[in-house]
Parts: C-alpha cells; sequence; structure tokens
C-alpha cells in the first residue's frame, strides 16, 4: 500500500537525477571528453625522487635517461709492447762504452804533435832547432792534403835594405832595386785549407808576372827560395840573400813547412846581413 501511495515520490527524484547525469556526460565536462589521459610509463611507475620533471630542461639539451652503469670488474693488466726507455742504451751499443771527451780534453785542429828531437843532435831528422813555445810546428808537406775551403792573408816582398848596401851591391842588379824598395807592396790574397807559404808565394808571383827561382832541398825537406826579382843570395854581399816571416817571427823552417792560417802576414824581405837588418832576433 505504501509504495502505491509513495512510488511517484520515490521515482520522480530518481528520474530527475537520472537526466541530470547523462546531460553532465554528453554535455562535455567528462574527463574522457577532455581528452585527459594517463601516461603509460607514468601509470606503470611509480613517481621517482627527482625525477627530471622536475628540473625541466631544453629538449635539444636533454638526453636520454641515465642508466645506471653496471659494477665495474677488475680488468688485468696486459702489458705493453717494450718501448725503449730513454735512459736505456741503444740496441746496437756495446756492454761499455768509452765516455767522449769533453771539450776541454778534444784536441784542437791547429795543435800539433810535438817535434821528435834527436837528443845526440838536438834538432829534428830535418836539421831543425826547436821551435819556440807558443810557435806554429812546421808541418811536412808529404803529410798535408790540399783542401777546398779558401782563406785570405797579406804578403809582401821589399828588398829595401838593398837601398842602404848599395856599395855592396853588384853593379849588374844596382837598377833591378825598386826606388822604394817594393817589390811587391802589401796584398791580400787567396789560399787554401793546407797551403803553404811557399804555395802562396809561388802562386803569387806566377800571377803578378815576377821572377821567382827556387830549389828543392830534401835535407830541409823544403823549397829554398834562391831568387826574387832576379835578385839572388850573395848578390850584396856573403851574408845576404831572401828571408820570409810570419805576423813578425821568422821561422827557423823552411816555407814549404809553413802551414798558413787564415789572416797570417807573410812579409819576404832581402837581407844583407843575415837577418840582422830586418828583424830577425841574432842566434
Amino acid at each position: 500500500m505504501w509504495w502505491k501511495q509513495h512510488k511517484w515520490k520515490v521515482l520522480i527524484p530518481v528520474l530527475i537525477a537520472a537526466v541530470l547525469a547523462g546531460a553532465f556526460w554528453y554535455g562535455g565536462n567528462a574527463p574522457g571528453a577532455r581528452g585527459w589521459t594517463v601516461p603509460a610509463n607514468e601509470a606503470s611507475q611509480p613517481a621517482l625522487e627527482g625525477d627530471l620533471h622536475d628540473t625541466p630542461e631544453p629538449a635539444q639539451t636533454k638526453g636520454p635517461p641515465a642508466v645506471p652503469e653496471p659494477e665495474e670488474t677488475p680488468v688485468e693488466h696486459t702489458p705493453e709492447p717494450d718501448t725503449p726507455d730513454a735512459t736505456e742504451e741503444p740496441p746496437n751499443a756495446t756492454p761499455e762504452q768509452t765516455p767522449a771527451p769533453t771539450a776541454s780534453q778534444q784536441p784542437r785542429p791547429s795543435e800539433q804533435p810535438e817535434m821528435a828531437i834527436n837528443p845526440e843532435t838536438g834538432k829534428d831528422q830535418y836539421l831543425t832547432d826547436p821551435v819556440p813555445e807558443g810557435k806554429p810546428l812546421p808541418v811536412e808537406p808529404q803529410d798535408v792534403t790540399i783542401g777546398t775551403t779558401a782563406y785570405s792573408c797579406t804578403i809582401s816582398i821589399s828588398c829595401a835594405t838593398i837601398l842602404d848596401n848599395l856599395d855592396l851591391c853588384d853593379p849588374e842588379k844596382k837598377e833591378l832595386v825598386p826606388e822604394d824598395g817594393w817589390i811587391l807592396e802589401p796584398m791580400t790574397v787567396t789560399f787554401y785549407e793546407g797551403e803553404s807559404v811557399f804555395n802562396v808565394l809561388q802562386r803569387t808571383c806566377k800571377q803578378q808576372k815576377i821572377h821567382m827561382e827556387f830549389e828543392d832541398t830534401p835535407m830541409y825537406n823544403s823549397a829554398y827560395i834562391e831568387g826574387i826579382h832576379n835578385l839572388y843570395e850573395f848578390d850584396v854581399g856573403e851574408l845576404s840573400g831572401w828571408m820570409y816571416s810570419v805576423n813578425d817571427w821568422f821561422p827557423n823552417y823552411g816555407c814549404s813547412r809553413y802551414q798558413l792560417q787564415d789572416g797570417d802576414i807573410v812579409e819576404w824581405v832581402y837581407t844583407c846581413d843575415y837577418g840582422a837588418d830586418v828583424g830577425r832576433p841574432v842566434t
């Protein structure tokens, strides 16, 4: 009886609620109608602490999600191929090597071996007295190889002493003596490594068309200059003849044994008193 009397009071509100619910759903307010969906990865994974969504980065710099690196496992060290150590000796080194001499121990090119003096005669094999200390030793011509390196020296030829001894001069030779005594004024010439004073004199006289005559003397292992400009030994007395000096020193050996050095000053002079009048010390 109650249902018959009150059923409309119950059905009417239910119908009204159903109508309102349908209007709400089809009117576009339902979540599905707004396009909202749950991402598959977020739906299946719980939120992590410090997720990248908390601090967004620009798309071009954002890389793939970090993958945890596998735990490192000890790797057995493989030795590298042998390479020569800086402190090791080269392969071709001998077990014992003699260290190279220092600069102070190395012989200088200009140094020559000592003269072999015969204790009985006090001279060397070519009858040369010991060379004063500090002066160049003779170099034997047969032991020299002429090189190609060019150097320069100064050479001159003078017979000025004859002007003071014309009374002793051979009358036929007086006209050969220049008024100033110069047969060849000092001039710079070229010579080559290993050449001697004789080599330079011979070549210069030939180039300057100056007469020069010499004689080979095996006893002294050198050429002996007999005459220059047709002025010979003994033309102005018994003590006259030709002598040479290098850098103001008169060597006590022949001109073929004096090996020139760059910048040397060579002077050929005619002496009338065995060198005393040209500055050669009396011995």
